[in-house]
């Protein structure tokens, strides 16, 4: 019916000049078929076999149809579903089958061709299924990985509440402040790397020579035979494995966003990601080039398997340009696709994109379709990076530059702001167009923002010429360094970052100088010039004899072959193997040296094993061997630690080979061998020679005539620009010419083409003795805790609030200050967040008129908020009585400004959190709570990474130095200093015998290596103390029992047990009150079997920071016999035992510390928290003259460090500063005026005219007669006589004779 009505419809006129009939019409005009059928049947028919004909005819000669010729049939089927059945295409078919009449087995052979292509069809679409299953399967499964993990790990909801010693680390890539990298992540893969062979299988390896002994830790046995214990099954089925070679189960590695180690991810052709909500974006669309290697927005018809893909991406992206790439890291290279989408860039592993534009998995392509963008030369075995997916936003991108990689103008590094930084190569051309990209999507790469290396991008390293640069008086940053802005440290970082140096490129790693040639003295004398290597010239050059050879090398030098130019040295200076040998025993570096060592430790002779061997060999010895430093020499002193107890052999001497062998200066600790290794880089006399060492390595002595003159020619093949790997065609050559660059090193880019000019150094001052330096606490400077005797206080608040101070911000435009239970979001630190309402809800609030923008309610359901800190603009952490860390995102824009998103809870304290605090340097937080433990969380993952277990009461207050990421957590009375990955430092018992807890706590951080650094804290009896890291000498002990050291090593957390009475007793130095001592006894005693189940980190024992030796009946005895004598709140200790008298209130002088340097038979350096000073004025409660006290609730410091701010529970904010004349102004131990009414000499009452004077020793008030007397006092440095009491005027004289005649 449906036909026929179409029919009479459209043909209905020409049907009846066909038939010659008149069709009839009924009363709603239809015609209908009944009656049609016997007017039209017969007509229809001939006309049926006239059209028969008529096709018959014409097929038989093989002719198409002419549209003029056709039948009439064809006119009136034309225009509807007829047409199909009259097609030219289908009279082609007819007239090829029709031509051959074909046989039944030409039928049944195209009957089967016809059922392969649907079976394959089939068979595709079912591989395709199975394939999804498979991701959507890998991606459940490490979904599930995840929260396993999560659930399991240490002080996880099912995991153990400490960790075992048995744990083990390796360092995390990414970056701090000035391109540290110091943080330390679980190292899952440790044992699969380093299984525990039975004796059954090592009795083969005898006959092998002892350098190729399988590399093995001593703790894989421990580990295995636990694992054992819990499950034989197991422990057979990692042995059997690891001996056959293979790795097991890959956990996932933390510190990367992994995707699974997936194999067949994406099929072909994946024309399409997700696109936007508003459609292509047609300005985009770009032609492909470079045989694939860019690509653009595709369309997005085919919905193949790119859901794979596509999971990565996030929420809505829309991809504009798509490169092939490679990423470098360490030894491997991992090749994938870099993307840009409309505010992210994506870093994916394990694609590649084909010459037909198909997005494939590299793993199931055929060898024959994929050329590698790195050459396969120089790839050094299987990459063992694993797969993952990073995702970079534009607006943390801080810099991107071009680089070499084999030594090709190929690669592009790009630094992002939260620590990560990617080196990625590209095919030969494409280069270029991908750091245009980047700069068209990154408008900051050309603004002023600072760098990675705390410089800005755009800033010329020597000074532009200019007449724009001139007039704006914008420094380069030679200039900056020359003026003495910026450390030499961060200096030479920033010239290593310009140069090309990559810590991603182990071939290209940044080089650090030699210091230092004494490493045999007890103390560093800085201004010797004996002290130090000679900078101006390179390290073959160092001894005369050396010297010699090498330029008898350079003068002999004869190539048969003509290709080789004449040079000093066949070796480098850095190279793979030198940065692998230096960190050959933290993690992952271990593994590069094993890669590059054949899979066996080198030598025990040959490998890196004493700072001062190194030197020598560097130096003098060893004719191949003029290597420099790296970096991580002057912050990272886990490179000298053997921490995961790698079995590195003997030596021929029998020494067997542990932790790095320090020089005697460095008093056995790790840390301070890092710390007086900095002072030194940054002390007068490098800082006055560096310019020299610059010029051979990034100036114009590094090549040229220049250099032969330096003694500074190296082979030919480190230069840039010898060699071009793309044009050598002879594979052989190209291999032997790739594997030179990577084992031998490469030459920094040349920076500068003229002599680089020396840093002004301080010029000496008068009066000072020649060969002690001007120390940093010279008059001129004004840093507070150079003067902490000197400090001036604010007679009056400089800023009140209405509550107690919760916290205080300086900037460049006033002090800020806020109440409790508020905080400023940084950093324009125009608005804060509020908490602690009884609907418990959160406010955003303006701080100047302080009215309230927005309510956030969401919040409720996380019970009571105690704590908050704002690391960014865009986070806000909150914490309280739910146990719970909740990390939640602000929406910067307008529309998202009123919504609070959780990006995620943080789980693992067991009671309420009182107290948080975050580093964005480092990108860490860390939590304080009543539980009496702090946990230390990853920022940018939001994840776990230690807990600092040991605090004897609930945490109240934490802090973070940004400079070394050391983390400073109170608890009660006690102080406890930890490194950025949890290992203990020092901690002390502040307790005076008084009711006090400390209820803030903060860091001095201006320069690290400065040993007057200081902790500040701040306590409920209104005082605020000053405590300074010291070394101490302290009695050496008879060594507990064997059992006894292997519990506090492997089980102690804070290995300060059975060290804790001296700890207590011994620091009568940092109390105030000998009642200390016997108070804390019992509580003391209590808590040691509580804390001897924690355990310790990296060799914390080793490291001397708390030795767990140190608490026997010697070193009590010892401690007993110290005297204290407190008078106006300085303390003044009295070695008996013949040690040094310190007194704590005056900084040691070089020369003093020199004296006492030496170690005394029978003790031991051991690092201590030292009481130094501290502020009572106005808020102290035992201070008469104190009319309001108040606790201490807040501190902050200035940005220049001349100002101390304190904040008290009344809302007062006072300030202390470095006063001008010392003496000559108010000082902290003076009594007010009207806090005295009477004369403390003669105790007449003062009249109301007369003038109040007073000594400036003690501080007390006298009339004039009684404070006649004149006298410098040099513990305050008042070097000119001042007005003082007679009792002072006696003490100091007396002090000063005994000075004199104890130097004669």
């Amino acid at each position: 019916n449906r036909v026929w009505t179409e029919l009479i419809h459209s043909k209905k006129q020409v049907l009846e000049e066909m038939c010659k009939v008149i069709l009839p019409v009924n009363d709603r005009g239809h015609v209908d078929i009944a009656l049609a059928r016997p007017l039209i049947e017969e007509a229809a028919l001939k006309s049926w076999q006239n059209h028969l004909a008529h096709e018959k005819k014409y097929i038989s000669k093989g002719e198409t149809l002419v549209p003029s010729t056709q039948s009439k049939l064809s006119r009136v089927s034309s225009g509807f579903g007829l047409s199909k059945l009259t097609g030219s295409r289908r009279n082609r078919k007819e007239s090829g089958l029709n031509k051959h009449n074909l046989s039944s087995q030409e039928i049944s052979q195209w009957m089967f061709t016809h059922i392969a292509v649907v079976r394959d069809l089939v068979d595709m679409q079912y591989k395709e299924y199975q394939e999804r299953q498979q991701n959507a399967l890998k991606y459940v499964t490490e979904e599930w990985c995840q929260i396993e993990y999560e659930l399991l790990r240490e002080r996880g909801l099912w995991g153990p509440p400490i960790g075992s010693h048995l744990d083990k680390w390796m360092l995390e890539m990414t970056e701090g402040p000035c391109r540290m990298r110091k943080k330390i992540v679980r190292n899952d893969m440790f044992y699969i790397h380093y299984p525990y062979v039975p004796e059954t299988e090592q009795e083969t390896n005898v006959v092998k020579p002892a350098r190729y002994r399988r590399a093995i830790s001593y703790d894989s046995k421990e580990y295995y035979m636990r694992l054992a214990s819990i499950n034989p099954a197991v422990f057979q089925h990692t042995i059997q494995e690891s001996s056959e070679g293979e790795t097991a189960h890959q956990e996932l590695e933390h510190g990367e966003d992994t995707i699974a180690r997936v194999k067949g991810l994406v099929k072909p052709p994946l024309k399409r990601s997700r696109s936007a909500p508003d459609g292509g974006d047609e300005d985009s669309q770009e032609q492909l080039q470079d045989q694939g290697s860019e690509s653009n927005s595709i369309e997005e018809e085919e919905k193949t398997d790119s859901t794979t893909l596509l999971r990565l991406l996030e929420e809505g992206e829309k991809i504009q340009h798509m490169y092939r790439c490679a990423r470098v890291q360490s030894l491997d290279t991992s090749e994938g696709l870099l993307l840009f989408g409309k505010e992210h860039f994506y870093v994916i592993d394990g694609f590649t994109m084909t010459v037909t534009r198909e997005i494939r998995d590299i793993e199931t392509l055929p060898p024959n379709m994929h050329e590698p963008i790195i050459p396969r030369g120089a790839r050094q075995g299987p990459s063992q990076l694993k797969r993952t997916c990073s995702i970079f936003a534009y607006e943390d991108i801080k810099e991107v530059h071009k680089r070499r990689y084999l030594l090709q103008p190929i690669a592009v590094e790009v630094f992002s702001g939260d620590g990560r930084n990617y080196l990625l190569a590209f095919q030969k051309g494409v280069r270029n167009k991908v750091y245009q990209r980047f700069l068209a999507v990154v408008p900051s790469l050309t603004d002023s923002s600072e760098s990675v290396s705390g410089q800005r991008p755009n800033t010329s390293v020597e000074q532009g010429s200019g007449l724009l640069s001139t007039l704006v008086g914008e420094k380069s940053v030679t200039q900056r360094w020359e003026r003495g802005e910026i450390s030499n440290f961060q200096y030479l970082m920033h010239l290593n970052t310009l140069a090309g140096r990559s810590y991603n490129d182990l071939m290209q790693y940044p080089v650090f100088p030699w210091i230092l040639a004494d490493y045999d003295s007890e103390e560093l004398d800085l201004t010797n010039p004996k002290t130090f290597r000679n900078l101006a010239k390179p390290m073959g050059a160092q001894t005369d004899d050396r010297l010699a050879q090498y330029k008898k090398r350079y003068k002999d030098w004869e190539d048969p072959n003509g290709e080789t130019p004449a040079y000093h040295y066949g070796t480098h200076y850095s190279s793979a193997m030198i940065v692998a040998s230096y960190l050959v025993r933290m993690e992952p570096f271990t593994q590069i040296f094993l890669r590059l060592q054949g899979g066996h430790f080198d030598l025990a002779d040959r490998m890196f094993h004493s700072v001062r061997e190194a030197w020598y060999s560097a130096s003098k010895h060893n004719m191949a061997d003029v290597k420099e430093l790296i970096p991580e020499f002057f912050y990272l002193q886990e490179l000298l630690l053997n921490s995961n107890n790698f079995d590195l052999g003997s030596k021929q001497n029998g020494t067997k080979l542990g932790d790095v062998i320090l020089p005697p200066w460095a008093k056995g600790d790790p840390r301070e061998f890092i710390r007086v290794h900095r002072e030194a880089l940054e002390c007068d006399y490098v800082s006055a020679h560096l310019h020299e060492w610059i010029d051979l390595i990034f100036g114009y002595k590094q090549q040229g005539p220049a250099a032969v003159e330096a003694v500074n020619v190296f082979h030919h093949l480190f230069y840039e620009g010898q060699v071009d790997i793309y044009n050598i065609n002879d594979p052989l050559k190209e291999t032997a010419t790739i594997g030179f660059i990577n084992n031998f090193g490469q030459i920094p880019k040349q920076l500068f083409k003229k002599p680089h000019p020396p840093k002004r150094v301080r010029s000496r001052m008068n009066g000072d003795t020649a060969g002690i330096p001007i120390p940093l606490s010279s008059t001129c400077d004004k840093i507070f805790f150079h003067h902490l005797d000197n400090l001036r206080p604010s007679l009056v608040p400089v800023k009140e609030l209405k509550e107690p101070v919760g916290q205080i911000v300086c900037t460049d435009k006033g002090i800020l200050a806020v109440e409790q239970n508020k905080v400023l979001i940084p950093p324009a630190w125009s608005k804060t967040f509020a908490w602690g309402y009884a609907d418990l809800s959160c406010r955003l609030g303006t701080y100047e008129s302080d009215k309230t923008v927005t309510v956030y309610e969401c919040l409720s359901e996380w019970g009571q908020i105690l704590c908050a800190i704002c690391p960014n603009p865009k986070l806000v952490i909150t914490s309280g009585t739910s146990t719970v860390v909740c990390v939640w995102e602000m929406g910067t824009s307008k529309e998202k400004a009123k919504s609070l998103m959780l990006k995620q809870a943080l789980l693992g304290h067991t009671d309420t959190i009182t107290c948080l605090t975050a580093s964005l340097a480092y990108h860490i937080i860390v939590s304080g709570s009543r539980d009496r433990t702090c946990i230390i969380w990853d920022l940018n993952r939001l994840a776990f990474v230690t807990q600092l277990r040991g605090h004897r009461a609930p945490v109240s207050a934490l802090c973070i130095n940004e400079l070394t990421g050391d983390i400073v957590s109170c608890a009660g009375t006690y102080i406890h200093v930890w490194s950025i990955n949890g290992n203990p430092i020092v901690s002390v018992n502040t307790f005076t015998g008084r009711s006090q807890q400390i209820l803030c706590c903060l860091v001095s951080e201006m320069n690290e290596w400065d040993i007057q650094n200081v902790i500040v804290t701040g306590h409920s009896d209104g005082v605020v103390r000053f405590w300074r890291m010291e070394f101490l000498q302290v009695p050496e002990t008879p060594a507990p029992e064997p059992a006894d050291t292997t519990e506090i090593q492997e089980e102690c957390a804070d290995p300060q047990i059975g060290q804790e009475a001296q700890d207590e007793d011994s620091s009568d130095s940092e109390a105030e009150d000998p009642s200390m001592s016997q108070d804390s006894k019992p509580s003391e005693s209590q808590s040691q079997p509580s804390s001897s189940s924690h355990r310790s980190r990296v060799a914390s024992g080793r490291a001397g920071a708390w030795s767990a030796d140190s608490g026997s009946d010697d070193s009590r005895r010892w401690s007993d016999q110290l005297s204290l004598d407190e008078k106006d709140g300085f303390i003044f200790v009295n070695y008996s035992e013949g040690q040094m008298k310190v007194h704590h209130h005056a900084p040691v002088t070089q020369a003093e510390v020199r004296l006492y340097s030496k170690l005394k038979p029978g003790y031991r350096w051991e690092r201590q928290l030292v009481f130094r000073s501290k502020l009572t004025m106005h808020t102290a409660f035992d201070r008469k003259d104190n009319t309001h006290p108040a606790e201490i609730t807040a501190l902050g410091i200035s940005k220049d460090h001349s100002r101390i701010l304190v904040g008290d529970s009344r809302g007062r904010v006072f300030s202390w500063s470095v006063s001008d004349q010392p003496g000559r102004s108010a000082a902290d131990h003076w009594v007010k005026d009207e806090g005295g009414d009477c004369c403390s000499g003669c105790a007449v009452r003062f009249s109301l005219t007369e003038r109040r004077h007073h000594c400036r020793n003690c501080g007390q008030l006298f009339c004039q007669k009684c404070s006649r007397f004149q006298s410098e006092i040099k513990r305050l440095k008042i070097s000119s006589p001042v007005r003082v009491c007679q009792n002072c005027y006696y003490n100091l004289q007396h002090e000063r004779g005994s000075e004199d005649s104890s130097r004669n």
